[in-house]
């Protein structure tokens, strides 16, 4: 049984750790921590085994705290993300403006008006008086994060779709959009030192 669990552990705790670093979802994420706690059960069958204490203590508690992220991810957040998607999907038949889920925007991807592709949308800000998009921050190029640009498009300047944002322009132009610096994002869109309109 210890060679086992010996195999699983390490095993479990690396893909769990894949699932939720990707963040693709709340039933994602949700499952991650099923397999992070059979990954915390295996290494605490280890720790008993072997007579590590420290091992066994340790991963009793995380299976705990991984009990936790499977409650709040595969119970909550997903009853939350699934209502925002029943409405969205409700709004498209219905005679009511189609409507789409605000935390849905970080990572749409975006698309320029000729169907090229541009990259993803990492975050949309919000009026707080009115509620309106001002405008959505466009992350380009790079992999994993690395090398990517990322430009600020006012909300007048993008079509929302159910599954995706489309600008109102080419790439030349959102490619003209100067780059934000990290940490320095505008107060509204007009600060921003080129319009694409």
């Amino acid at each position: 049984m210890e060679d086992l669990a010996g195999w699983i552990a390490p095993a479990a705790t690396m893909i769990a750790a894949m699932m939720t670093a990707a963040n693709l979802g709340a039933r994602v994420t949700g499952w991650g921590f099923v397999v992070f706690t059979l990954g915390s059960i295996a290494w605490s069958v280890v720790g008993f085994s072997s007579g590590q204490t420290n091992l066994l203590a340790t991963n009793g508690f995380l299976t705990l705290v991984n009990c936790v992220g499977i409650w709040r991810w595969l119970g909550k957040q997903r009853a939350y993300e699934d209502g925002g998607k029943s409405a969205s999907v409700a709004s498209r038949k219905s005679p009511f403006p189609t409507l789409f889920t605000a935390t849905s925007v970080a990572g749409m991807p975006v698309e320029a008006e000729n169907g090229e592709k541009i990259g993803k949308a990492v975050e949309a800000l919000v009026t707080c008086k009115t509620g309106d998009i001002s405008y959505v921050v466009i992350a380009s190029s790079g992999l994993g994060g690395i090398g990517e640009e990322l430009r600020a498009v006012g909300k007048e300047n993008i079509s929302f779709a159910f599954d995706k944002l489309v600008l109102r322009f080419s790439r030349a132009l959102y490619e003209e959009l100067p780059p934000l610096v990290d940490g320095e994002w505008p107060a509204a869109p007009d600060q921003l030192t080129r319009n694409a309109t």
